[in-house]
């Protein structure tokens, strides 16, 4: 897979020249909108159940080191091995070290974020080793080389007919159909081929659950499954923000998981793993290993950001952000994109080089509320914004501009003397309400229209309207 390039600008316009990217983007969103609108009206507990999860993943962040510890000790008296990283590399090197130690060649692959967090498609590759993503999406974006735009529909951005395409090509039994259930039968068999020749399995997981030491995955398709239980060897891979304390705990907060990402009561395949394969077991791995990732996550703990490590990686927050619908998620350059990962990337990749995130947003507070943890993330973000403006990351001409900006703000008779000559300056550009073209405003007009300004002020209208009033 190929990471976005250039910078954060030159993506967003690439992202905005494209009109079949908003029409993919729009129906994937828009579908997932109305799913969980339909599904949070019908659960008239939703936000009791909200305030509760909240409050379970806090416990959780205020307990890491009992818990942590608790799984462990569990996840071992199961038959797992557990590993510690405390970084991306550190990750991959682990796993690469056990994909390689196996004797094995083939590796088929759940979707799982945080496995894109570290680079491990990469690093697998690096290694020689034989990679197939079993996901249906995930099958989809690598034939066409892509890094996943969503978290939950990692091929969000690829219209049907592009997939169609992509299946005639690399689909050696395809029959150039592009009727969707037709092109998941072919998917089915070149992926059932993947399933049974790999040697290794490598999953995520959803949650993990400290009083038994298992771990649980949530998908659709039951591609997870095929992954964790037909090679002789299953891996895992989970952030340490993944802690719950019990099996109810984790049941608890799938019923909001599942509601907020796909608008379902529960998923098609909702599995407990909890070691490896015993005598009388019918299949299951013969080795269960469990990779428990930091990453920056302590870090966040330490700087104030221990609310983001709430995060079930539903989705919502994308799916109903104004930002992310009209741009799509490569044009954030990181494996999180949206509301969430504008927080979560700095933490990632450094705030210097991911500044440009957290001030493409409007704050307009849409991605708080649908959070099924409530994650203040507009907070979040103001954070950021505020940490680059005091460590001197903003450009200069930013800097200058909002200074002027102050000094006029701060003098309400030179403010108002300049509205008064700028708003029919303004108007000249208009037609019929709008403003297509403007000079220090081709940022905004380049993609879209400028709402023509009233020709007067808003304190100049107040005081009319006071005016009146009085008489």
């Amino acid at each position: 897979m190929s990471a976005p390039t250039g910078t954060f600008d030159e993506r967003v316009a690439k992202a905005l020249a494209n009109p079949q990217l908003k029409i993919a983007m729009e129906r994937t969103t828009g579908n997932a909108r109305r799913k969980r609108a339909a599904a949070v009206e019908a659960w008239p507990h939703f936000n009791e159940a909200r305030r509760i999860a909240a409050a379970i993943k806090d416990h959780v962040i205020d307990n890491y080191e009992h818990y942590l510890e608790t799984f462990e000790r569990n996840a071992l008296a199961s038959g797992a091995k557990v590993h510690w990283a405390r970084d991306a590399q550190e990750a991959c090197d682990i796993v690469v070290h056990l994909c390689l130690a196996s004797g094995g060649k083939n590796v088929t692959r759940a979707k799982s974020m945080l496995g894109e967090e570290v680079g491990l498609p990469h690093a697998l590759e690096a290694a020689g080793l034989h990679r197939v993503e079993t996901d249906l999406a995930e099958h989809i974006i690598q034939l066409a080389g892509d890094p996943p735009s969503h978290i939950v529909w990692p091929a969000a951005h690829i219209a049907r007919e592009e997939v169609a395409e992509l299946f005639r090509r690399h689909h050696r039994d395809n029959s150039n159909s592009d009727d969707v259930p037709a092109m998941v039968a072919s998917a089915r068999r070149v992926l059932r081929e993947e399933f049974m020749a790999a040697d290794v399995g490598i999953s995520g997981a959803n949650f993990l659950v400290a009083d038994t030491g298992a771990i649980c995955t949530v998908t659709n398709e039951g591609n997870a499954e095929l992954t964790t239980t037909l090679p002789r060897i299953h891996i895992v891979t989970a952030g340490i923000e993944k802690l719950v304390p019990s099996t109810e705990h984790a049941l608890q907060l799938l019923r909001l998981l599942v509601r907020s990402a796909t608008g379902a009561d529960l998923t098609q395949y909702t599995t407990f793993h909890c070691g490896p394969k015993r005598v009388h077991d019918r299949d299951g791995p013969s080795e269960f290993h469990i990779v428990l990732v930091d990453n920056g996550r302590t870090r966040m703990l330490a700087e104030g950001q221990a609310e983001m490590l709430r995060c079930l990686r539903c989705g919502a927050c994308m799916n109903h952000c104004v930002v992310y619908r009209q741009i799509g998620g490569h044009a954030y350059g990181g494996a999180y994109p949206g509301p969430m990962g504008s927080v979560l990337t700095p933490n990632l990749l450094g705030l210097a080089a991911t500044r440009d995130l957290p001030s493409a947003c409007t704050l307009n507070g849409q991605c708080r509320s649908v959070c099924p943890v409530d994650i203040p993330l507009p907070t979040l973000l103001r954070g950021w914004r505020d940490r680059s403006w005091r460590e001197g990351l903003e450009p200069k001409k930013t800097r200058n501009f909002l200074g002027l900006w102050a000094f006029v703000a701060a003098r309400p008779a030179l403010y108002r003397l300049g509205i008064t000559f700028a708003l029919p300056i303004i108007r000249l550009f208009g037609s019929k309400g709008w403003i297509k073209r403007m000079p220090l405003a081709d940022a905004w007009t380049s993609e879209r229209d400028l709402i023509q300004p009233p020709a007067r002020s808003f304190m100049a209208q107040y005081a009319a309207m006071k005016k009146g009033a009085k008489k």
